[in-house]
């Protein structure tokens, strides 16, 4: 399949790390390192209390605010949840969806992450939807069943019209926190896969067109090697995106590997 030009997003997931003033702290630090980037997106998913936070000190810069879990529901009898009108209120543009920590520690299914991929499109928000397989699968070689059974039963679950509004992070769950990184080969290889999925389901046009991060241990020393594959239509990025500097140097490395 031909590769067409698709443009690239950095994407910082702080997890649960961050309070309010530490969130304006990073980006007092954080704008004016990435002021000269022109050729890829960015976006950082802070904690929900530091939203608000984020989006204020993020205002008159490129910088998209995102969340990093919504719930499919507008309103209602749901303790502790989210829904979609009121990230959007709070100014986010963007959400995680499935990322492996939600699947892995509160049983995530990919039922729910379709209906939460709907609710946060209707709303208007550009879902980052991701996809990956634990250690024990690719060492069983089960990488590519896995990582179409969640592409089909999430983004899959969508119409041609919803799936074109969409992001997918590749996240192989052994790179995750440990240090290990998917070599570019690696990753390129099933964000290929991922896109013959898209294409089956959908059109090659689509295909084509669908933007895959990759999300596992990126850091400023291996995203100009990650980017130099044009699979690679950006990175999920954990731990490096905690860091003002640290950050700062992946989003300028995917701006100089264009």
């Amino acid at each position: 399949m031909s590769i067409t030009k698709r443009r690239r997003v950095i994407a910082g997931n702080w997890k649960m790390f961050k309070t309010q003033a530490e969130t304006r702290a990073f980006f007092s630090a954080f704008l004016p390192l990435v002021s000269g980037v022109r050729r890829c997106d960015i976006v950082i998913a802070p904690p929900f209390t530091a939203i608000v936070a984020a989006t204020e000190a993020a205002r008159g810069s490129k910088v998209g605010i995102g969340a990093q879990d919504v719930f499919w529901e507008k309103e209602g009898a749901f303790t502790g949840e989210i829904a979609p009108p009121m990230l959007v209120e709070a100014g986010c543009r963007y959400v995680i969806i499935g990322h492996s920590e939600r699947r892995q520690f509160f049983g995530e299914t990919e039922q729910a992450v379709a209906k939460k991929t709907k609710a946060a499109l209707s709303a208007g928000l550009t879902p980052i939807v991701c996809v990956g397989e634990l250690l024990e699968h690719r060492e069983a070689g089960r990488t590519e069943e896995i990582c179409e059974t969640q592409f089909l039963g999430g983004p899959g679950a969508l119409t041609p019209e919803e799936f074109s509004r969409i992001l997918v992070a590749y996240e192989p769950v052994w790179a995750i926190g440990t240090g290990k990184t998917a070599t570019p080969e690696i990753a390129a290889t099933v964000h290929r896969f991922l896109r013959k999925c898209a294409e089956k389901k959908f059109s090659t046009e689509q295909a084509r067109a669908m933007r895959i991060l990759y999300g596992g241990s990126v850091k400023p020393d291996n995203i100009q090697g990650l980017m130099a594959q044009e699979e690679l239509d950006g990175a999920l990025v954990g731990g490096a995106s905690l860091d003002a500097k640290s950050f700062a140097s992946v989003v300028n490395g995917c701006e100089s590997a264009q």
